[in-house]
């Protein structure tokens, strides 16, 4: 009768054990010297050894004959232990014994001694599972249990364990194993089956099984049925076509499109994949993995090591890092985080994950041509720097107030102005009536319009700071004291942006204009001061969006 290969090559002594030393040392070490405690806890995601380790712990302290603190693998008890014999070692799955009556039992049992071991250990896998009351009839027997009884408890969610419970145990957590020490186990074990496995291949089992060496040595038993089917040894297209993941042309090509904004051409490479049956799930993880690592490399380029990618795949993630912004890969791995999440409930995996492209390539927010970072920061010195020349000129003496807009100085009632710049430049006469300085009322909202336009557009926000706004009508008059907001605003997507925060907060949609409104001194003959009058005059444009 066939058997799985992670069942046949199960760790059989903490010598097999791989990626956990921290573990295997301490367990070996207390079993040697005699100084185990009556309950232990371990923690850590899926196929990691938990239940491995705690087999091997529960045979090394029954052993005959232990090595150093490890089971001689020879003796009456281990050969038993190994063949699922021994009644002193009872493994309980907590997922199906979920009540306290079960526990209750447990509690009963526990007054019988070993039948031919020193110790009886029950092991409890997946004990997060249990109910409130069968935690509680569970602590009543850890506390203070006979000599002869062990408890081993494993978990995946420790979260979710009472910490009643794990104040009780020795806690070890189990870490992922590492992808190299999987590269080498699936080489090492297909070398004794053998089987024909590329190194490329086995590398790609490792990164998909995403630390868990069940999850890999399950892949290489499928990998190995089809490569016995075709004849041929086990390569990277056929862990592609067995795992039912992207082919690695096919991921790129996906990868491009989506930095390129190339909508169509993403839709049509996921129309292929989906035709070959790809799973879309495993398509997106696959998505989600690679934006990991052109994150890190656009952030981090000189830590390789910390990717997770084959070696000929780093050029064409470095290519694809430096066509992307910082904030185009954020924007993307949360699109299709959120798709991941939605797809385990959804009807059609296929048409959430086109909705999550179409998105990522419709991005315009912080596109390309749009404000960056460094435009930011310079913009915000600039201003620091004009409002320290403005307090220096006070402190001199020199007295400031504020600039009026009149286009006569005996008009009481000036109109705004009858041109205005639209946003990306173009002249046209305002669709709504002429505006007056005394038809203007304070917008009560301005303050929350610039709050939330601090999340959605932050580089925006940062150009309109110490601005107020008006409103007459339907239309929106701001009030800035630097330039840059109306060279900043003449661009479409930002004048646009600007307008939708201010519907979402107010509700209606206003025509939006503004003008600089920098403080103009009385006469002098200081040439700061001169400057200054100068900066303002140019810099009064106002402009509109209707």
């Amino acid at each position: 009768m066939y058997t799985a290969l992670y069942r046949k090559w199960r760790p059989m002594t903490f010598d097999d054990v791989v990626s956990q030393p921290h573990i295997t040392t301490t367990l070996s070490r207390q079993i040697s010297e005699g100084k185990t405690a009556h309950a232990y806890l371990f923690t850590g995601s899926r196929g990691t050894g938990k239940t491995t380790c705690a087999r091997i712990f529960a045979k090394a302290i029954n052993c005959r004959n232990p090595h150093d603190g490890k089971p001689c693998l020879e003796c009456d008890v281990c050969r038993a232990a190994d063949n699922g014999t021994l009644n002193d070692i009872i493994e309980i799955d907590a997922a199906s014994n979920t009540g306290v009556e079960d526990i209750r039992d447990l509690r009963e049992s526990t007054v019988y001694t070993p039948e031919i071991a020193q110790y009886k250990v029950y092991i409890i896998d997946e004990v997060h599972m249990l109910s409130n009351q069968a935690f509680n009839a569970l602590l009543k027997i850890m506390e203070e249990p006979p000599e002869h009884i062990k408890f081993i408890l494993a978990t995946t969610e420790i979260h979710k364990v009472p910490a009643t419970i794990i104040s009780r145990c020795q806690r070890f957590d189990f870490r992922r194993i590492r992808s190299e020490d999987i590269t080498a186990r699936l080489l090492y074990i297909a070398e004794k089956e053998n089987v024909s496995l590329n190194e490329d291949a086995a590398a790609m089992i490792a990164r998909i099984s995403d630390g868990a060496m069940r999850d890999a040595l399950s892949i290489l038993d499928q990998c190995i049925a089809m490569g016995e089917a075709n004849g041929a040894e086990i390569t990277q297209e056929t862990v592609s076509e067995t795992a039912g993941i992207a082919g690695r042309d096919a991921l790129f090509d996906i990868l491009h499109g989506l930095a390129e904004k190339d909508a169509t051409s993403v839709l049509k490479a996921v129309d292929m994949l989906y035709s070959r049956s790809k799973d879309m799930s495993r398509l997106c993880d696959e998505l989600i993995f690679q934006l990991r690592n052109i994150m890190l490399i656009k952030t981090a380029p000189q830590n390789r090591e910390l990717l997770n990618c084959l070696p000929n795949e780093v050029e064409q993630l470095v290519s694809l890092s430096e066509s992307m912004t910082l904030n185009e890969i954020f924007n993307s791995l949360s699109i299709l985080q959120s798709s991941q999440e939605v797809m385990q409930r959804a009807v059609s995996k296929r048409t959430e994950l086109e909705m999550a492209v179409i998105k990522i390539c419709s991005l315009s927010g912080y596109a390309k041509e749009s404000v960056t970072n460094e435009d930011t920061a310079a913009l915000v010195k600039r201003i620091a720097a004009l409002e320290n020349e403005l307090t220096e000129l006070k402190r001199n003496g020199v007295s400031v107030k504020e600039k009026s807009r009149s286009s006569g100085a005996n008009n009481p009632s000036p109109s705004i102005s009858d041109n205005t710049v639209q946003a990306g430049g173009d002249i046209k006469k305002p669709q709504s009536a002429p505006i007056t300085e005394d038809s203007l009322k304070p917008f009560p909202q301005w303050d929350e319009v610039l709050t939330r336009l601090t999340e959605v557009n932050p580089g925006c926000a940062g150009a309109l700071r110490g601005s107020t706004g008006r409103y007459s009508g339907n239309t929106l008059l701001i009030e800035v004291q630097s330039e840059f907001f109306l060279g900043l605003f003449k661009r479409k997507e930002n004048a646009m942006s600007l307008r939708d925060v201010v519907k979402e907060v107010t509700g209606q949609t206003y025509s939006l204009r503004a003008r600089c409104v920098k403080e103009k001194p009385q006469a002098s003959s200081e040439d700061k001061l001169s400057e200054l009058i100068e900066q303002a005059k140019k810099a009064d444009i106002p402009f509109d969006i209707n």
